[in-house]
This record gives C-alpha cells, structure tokens and sequence, in this order.
C-alpha cells in the first residue's frame, strides 16, 4: 500500500510473472537487448562495430539507472532519447553506434511485440491447466444428473459433467485463438522512419539486399520467424485489435463460467472454495458470496472491451502513423493483459477444489422430475391399455394442482402421489418410481463428455504437456 494510486491490477489481480512482464526493468532492459540485437546484425552485414563496443552493450543490459534515465526524460521529454543516453553512460564505447539507423519504433515497438508474445505464453498455460481442471471435474461428474436450465427456467435433465464441456468448450476455442495468435505474431524488424527502411540503406550503401538481410536477421535474434513486410513507423496497429480481441474472447468465456458459477451457488448445488477464516460480508456473519467467480466477472466484463481501444487506434493512424497510439496502448496493452492473467488465474483458483453437493442437485432435480417424467408416464400407460387422450388430460390438471401448491402454498411436489392415487393411471407409486429411471432422462450426457474429453480436450492438453503443473496464486 502506498499514499499515491496504484494500478489494482498488480497490487490485487494479476500474477507476479505478468507483472513482471510488464513492468520497468521487463521493458527497458528488452529495449537495450533489442540495441544489442540490431548492432550485432550491422556488425556481421559488414558495418564497421567492434566487438568491444557489442561486449560493452551486452554487459550493461539489466542494470538500469532508472532515476538517470527520468532526469534525462525531464530533459528530453523523449524516453527513448533518456534511455539512449542512460545506457551510453555505462557503455561509453558503444555510444557512437547505439540506435544506429533506428527510429523510436525500433525499440517500442519491436519490445511490445516481445512482451505480447511472453505474455500470451504465459496465458496459454494459465488456460490448459484450467482445461485440465475442468476435465477431471467433468469426468468425475459425467453420471452426475442435475436439473438443466434454459431462460434459467427448469428444463431437461443434464449432469455436472456434460454441463462443465461447456465452460471447457469455451475456454478450448481461447486456447485455439491463443495458439494461432502466437503463430502469426511477428516482430516490427527494422523499417526506419516511415517504413521504407532509407536509413538502413544509406548505412548499407544501397544494398538492397543487405537491408532486408538485416531485417530478416534481427527477427531471428529477437526470437521470431520473420517481421511484418509492410509497415509505416510503426507495425501494423491492427495487430494490438487482434490481440485483444483474444483476450476478449478469453473475458468472454470466464464471463460466463463465473456467471453460472454464481447461480449455482445461490442454488448451494456448487460452491466456489471458501477459507476457514474467511468473511462473507461485514454484516451478515453467515454469508459466503462466491467472491472469486464475481472479480472473474468483473475482469471479462473489462476484457470485452479492451479490442476497442485497439480498434480506435488503428482507425486512426493517419498515413505512417500519428503518436495519439502512445498513450492509450501504455494503458491498453499491459492492463489487459494483467487482467486475462488475474481472471484466469481465479478460474484455475476455483476449479482445482469446488465444492459440489450431490443432496442438494437430487432435491432441486426431483423437486421438478415429475414434470419431466409425465410423457414418460403416459406412454407406459398407454402400454398398459389406457387412453392416450384421457391420460393427458389428468395428467395435466394434476400437474397444474402440484404446480399451484408448490407456488401458492409452498408445499412439495406431489404429482407422483396424485397420480399414483387416480384410477386411471392405474399404476402404483412403486410402478411410477419404476419409470423415473435418472438414467432415461439423461441422454448421452456421460458419452458426450467422455467422447468430447478424449477427442478436444486431450489432443490439446497433450501437446501443451509441459505447461501443465501450474498452480494459481489468488492473494487477495
């Protein structure tokens, strides 16, 4: 806790990894391994850099004088001119040919990229040992029957398990997203001022080939397969929508797990974990509100509409560039991310110990199966010689008098009994208990979640194998 404000993202949200990725000594010290990269590239095309000067640079990458830095901002009001001078300080050498051909972009741009991709890494193993979770839960549960809902009114049956693939299911298409995103991200390369990489060929005197030599180079050293062809100043803003539009599907799809997380537990069916110590609320000593699964919430809500900001921006880069991007992605890029990281890691939080009350899910699914199970009743009667017509018809005015006592009367529901006591069902409740065989009621629920388990779910956790072990780290 300080006296000035602080982003709620670090202090109460995110994982210490994310923050870390995102904050001072992440960024700066990757700004000088990208000048480290770009000398290094200019030194083996043929400019004269001594190896002195590159050693010199490699010494000095993490130890940032971050106070000297700021005064010289102060003095510039342009960071990566502060941060050009700070490192020319401890590598006096390499002063001459620090930045050489580059453009601020160079460094800004080519890092954010860096740190986008590290911390979609870091996401993709945050979301497959939440898939993993959810699929030993949902094959524990998969014979599980529980009341299904649609307009979150009664309606068919389903079990635990069947209705877990659907969170799963949505997690899995993030994780898609996440892999593919990591497979198309490039880095900027070098392109120079307005993207037609001039500088670099007048330090390579005209050699075309050399320039997109370099530029191949430097993406190699920076760690990607190549850089983006076509670029103004800066890569193509886009790319930042594209991004955030993954991290929005990710809020969406925690969204809507934490959203009927929530409902369950105001049913008490599932709970969320709860300490010993724990407080519910301030006043009602016995509350235990499913406080984990209502910031994951509040995290998809804020990450559904971060693509805006990337949306916006691009829209507005007049020609090669314009610098009202700069702002808006220091907030936009790092906070969305911290939030994907802090809701993910609450899902994973959640699912490694729920709670789930088996007495309960029976009570609410028989407190509504009789409604269910009237077809089922009619047909055996049917079978048994009665009428069709006339077997609809007291089914249905019992059914409507169990309803209005449940209702108006707050009694239970005693379709079964009404039934078993008209003649013209002519079955006794034994032979009616006989028919509400959970398991008829069910469908391919447990084959769907098994078939779904081994044939979507497995093939991606297999090959993400060494991500998995991942445990969450929920502070506050």
């Amino acid at each position: 806790m300080t006296s000035e404000y602080t982003s709620s993202l670090t202090e109460r949200v995110a994982t210490k990894e994310m923050s870390r990725i995102w904050g001072a000594q992440k960024k700066f010290s990757t700004w000088r391994r990208c000048w480290v990269a770009l000398a290094e590239a200019e030194q083996e095309l043929g400019l004269e850099i001594s190896d002195a000067q590159i050693a010199e640079m490699r010494a000095h990458v993490d130890d940032i004088d971050f106070e000297k830095a700021a005064a010289y901002e102060r003095q510039t009001r342009h960071d990566v001119m502060a941060h050009i001078h700070t490192f020319a300080e401890v590598a006096p050498l390499a002063k001459p040919i620090i930045h050489l051909g580059a453009t601020s972009c160079y460094v800004g741009d080519n890092t954010d990229l860096i740190l986008m991709r590290e911390s979609l890494e870091l996401l993709l193993s945050k979301a497959v040992n939440v898939l993993s979770r959810l699929k030993d839960f949902a094959l524990k549960y998969k014979d599980l029957a529980t009341l299904g809902y649609t307009h979150y009114q009664p309606a068919q049956t389903v079990t635990v398990g069947k209705r877990a693939c659907l969170w799963a299911q949505d997690l899995l298409f993030d994780v898609l997203d996440i892999e593919d995103m990591l497979q198309r991200l490039r880095c900027r390369g070098v392109k120079g001022t307005t993207g037609t990489q001039a500088s670099f060929m007048a330090l390579f005197n005209n050699d075309s080939d050399k320039v997109r030599a370099l530029d191949a180079l430097v993406a190699k050293k920076l760690g990607f397969a190549s850089s983006y062809p076509v670029t103004g100043q800066t890569y193509p803003r886009k790319v930042d929508t594209q991004v955030l539009r993954v991290l929005a599907g990710i809020g969406e799809s925690i969204h809507k797990w934490g959203t009927d997380m929530r409902l369950l537990q105001n049913l008490k069916e599932i709970e969320e974990p709860f300490e010993k110590e724990q407080v519910g609320s301030s006043a009602m000593a016995y509350k235990r509100n499913p406080m984990r699964c209502e910031r994951a919430c509040a995290l998809g809500r804020f990450l559904m509409v971060s693509p805006l900001h990337g949306g916006f921006t691009t829209a507005t880069q007049w020609l090669e560039r314009t610098l009202d991007d700069s702002a808006i992605r220091r907030i936009s890029l790092p906070e969305a991310f911290l939030a994907a990281d802090g809701a993910l890691n609450l899902y994973l939080n959640v699912m490694e110990n729920p709670a789930v009350y088996p007495k309960v899910i029976e009570k609410h699914l028989w407190a509504e199966l009789p409604f269910m199970a009237t077809e089922n009743i009619i047909m055996a009667g049917v079978k048994r010689g009665g009428d069709r017509q006339e077997l609809h018809e007291v089914i249905r005015t019992h059914s409507h008098a169990a309803a209005a006592q449940v209702k108006m009367e707050g009694k239970e529901n005693d379709l079964l009994e009404r039934l078993a006591n008209d003649p013209v069902v002519a079955m006794s409740r034994e032979e009616i208990d006989g028919i509400l065989d959970l398991r008829e009621f069910i469908g391919r629920a447990p084959e769907q979640t098994v078939e779904f388990m081994a044939e979507e779910i497995s093939p991606v956790l297999e090959r993400n194998r060494a991500r998995l072990g991942v445990q969450s780290d929920v502070r506050v």
